[in-house]
């Protein structure tokens, strides 16, 4: 790992998650300690109910643990910011304004009160144009594919210039063959941008693609992280490339036996 990951940037230190529900308290995550360095992309994957979108809210400051601490940069996370821009499944455009009108609107909320309105106008456009969207900026939400929607989503997320980028399964609603473009062109941003990147996913092939390290976590109730695989493959990475790569098949077995056979093993247990 290069030096430029060898700090510790988010700090996730002792979580444990209970929520109060209508048959008593349910233990969502349970001793989660974890460290995500500057400019590393972490995934974290497991089955559905692991609590992997309920760790990254945690993060995004959406809700707070009931035990334990999280830093970004030091500082404790007490609830949302810029600083740590989020990215779902569901992209949350406002469909009646624009793709330029979207991003301008988080551009605006962040720097209004520093910037000129042509810096913030140049903050949009260069957003759009990190996506390749510069051609759409003046379509709405309903004029445009589902990927494109994403990418706008992706934009608004960059356009405030978080410290940290979380994604919750953003291509997760996608066909295949868009979102592994998708997956391609996140991989360029992230070159581009050098974002410290946390994203919640399903999907195997795109966690090995993508990811510098991967957090496997175990079965929930109670879920904690079971296994963390560093992932050895150089910078820039080509899917094609890839396929038949030792250490990428490597990486896509040892995720594969954690989550269909050791995890497996678990949920026939308690069921």
């Amino acid at each position: 790992m290069s030096d430029s990951l060898t700090t510790k940037y988010i700090e996730i230190q002792g979580v444990e998650q209970t929520f109060r529900t209508a048959k008593g308290p349910f233990l969502a995550l349970r001793d989660i300690n974890l460290t995500v360095a500057k400019g590393e992309f972490v995934a974290l994957i497991g089955h559905s109910g692991c609590g992997k979108s309920t760790l990254l809210n945690l993060i995004a400051g959406l809700t707070r643990p009931t035990q334990g601490t999280l830093l970004c940069a030091n500082r404790e996370i007490a609830g949302p910011g810029p600083d740590r821009g989020v990215v779902f499944q569901n992209h949350s455009l406002l469909p009646w304004l624009t793709c330029h009108e979207n991003i301008h609107l988080a551009v605006e909320r962040v720097f209004g009160a520093t910037e000129t309105r042509a810096q913030l106008k140049a903050r949009t456009e260069a957003a759009l144009a990190l996506v390749g969207l510069s051609h759409a900026a003046n379509k709405r939400p309903g004029e445009i594919s589902g990927g494109m929607k994403q990418r706008v989503g992706i934009a608004r997320a960059l356009s405030m210039e978080p410290k940290v980028l979380l994604m919750d399964e953003p291509f997760g609603a996608l066909d295949a063959l868009t979102r592994a473009k998708l997956q391609d062109e996140l991989l360029q941003i992230v070159a581009t941008t050098q974002s410290t990147v946390v994203m919640v996913t399903h999907d195997v092939d795109e966690a090995v693609l993508l990811s510098d390290r991967i957090v496997m976590m175990t079965n929930g109730p109670a879920a904690t992280i079971g296994e963390v695989l560093t992932v050895n493959l150089p910078r820039p990475r080509s899917r094609v490339e890839l396929a038949e790569n030792p250490d990428y098949l490597h990486a896509r077995k040892a995720v594969i036996d954690f989550l269909y056979t050791r995890q497996a093993h678990v949920e026939k247990l308690a069921a």
